[in-house]
């Protein structure tokens, strides 16, 4: 890793964070025997306790289940507050896998391209293994994004950026609602000014550059290959996000309401939780699902 890169994360995973979420982290990694525990999201960006923390808790050992992360929604009173967290939780070593890109799972390293603060680990080498997964997570996204960006000429980072974040939601069962990728690039702008060439250089991907436009040099053979990556994981992408979504309902109390207070937020449209739906969300997700379809047609209806 290029030591310019390395500062970068140190910098990016030691932001601080409230007391109370640094309290929920510590609660989180303890009562799990965890080995680290990130947070992201939007409230790590705001600073807000509103909503709902975002945490992965890692853990040490071999990854236990063959479907992860494992979700949870978790409510926990603090200093006189109710703080609501979702958690996904998952081992150390397959998160750093994912991270590097080399699985088909596109959900790592997409994510953790984005900021995340490192807010509690059990010693210095899970800080330095988690350091490196977050480094590897944003080589992994600037290479596809080489390839699925612009093809001809120079461009500004943010559309190979955009291509990328695009290209990941058509892959992943997603509720994003149109321009999600620009709020993300937008909201995070210092961080993401200036990282796609640094990834680049670290992993010896050439580029021109003419002040703020870039292009990667990559050889026809070398973007094919790229590519043909990239299809293989979209080709799996959805069908890995449903069985994820299915094995949630299960774990994750109070998954129908979070869905469609997560629906809402980003796309706008409501969506009635029944207790039908509250009690066995994995069956109405059909139901659900075209609810959804109907709300979309009529918005965009009253759009035209």
């Amino acid at each position: 890793m290029s030591a310019a890169l390395d500062q970068r994360i140190a910098a990016s995973l030691g932001a601080e964070v409230r007391p109370e979420v640094a309290a929920y982290a510590r609660m989180l990694g303890d009562e799990a025997g965890a080995s680290a525990v990130l947070f992201y999201g939007s409230n790590l960006r705001t600073g807000s306790l509103e909503g709902v923390l975002d945490f992965y808790v890692l853990l040490p050992g071999a990854q236990a289940e063959r479907i992860w992360p494992k979700v949870s929604y978790r409510e926990w009173e603090y200093g006189g507050e109710t703080l609501r967290a979702k958690i996904a939780t998952m081992s150390l070593a397959q998160f750093a896998q994912a991270a590097s890109g080399q699985s088909r799972d596109t959900t790592i390293w997409t994510r953790f391209v984005q900021p995340s603060a490192l807010i509690w680990s059990a010693d210095d080498d899970v800080r330095q293994s988690v350091h490196e997964a977050i480094a590897a997570a944003a080589k992994s996204a600037a290479r596809f994004a080489a390839a699925l960006g612009p093809s001809e000429g120079e461009a500004e980072a943010e559309a190979y950026w955009r291509a990328l974040f695009q290209a990941t939601y058509r892959a992943e069962f997603r509720v994003e609602k149109p321009g999600r990728e620009d709020s993300i690039l937008s909201v995070n702008r210092d961080h993401f000014d200036g990282l796609l060439p640094l990834a680049w250089e670290t992993q010896g991907i050439a580029f021109s550059q003419e002040g703020d436009r870039l292009a990667p040099q990559l050889d026809e053979a070398s973007r094919r290959a790229i590519l043909r990556e990239w299809r293989e994981r979209e080709k799996l992408g959805k069908a890995l996000n449903i069985l994820r979504l299915a094995k949630a309902t299960t774990t994750f109390e109070g998954a129908a309401r979070y869905g469609a207070w997560k629906l809402h937020r980003h796309t706008g449209i409501e969506l009635e939780v029944t207790p039908f739906r509250e009690k066995h969300p994995l069956l109405a997700m059909p139901g659900a699902a075209w609810e959804l379809w109907r709300a979309r047609r009529r918005a965009a209806k009253a759009q035209r």
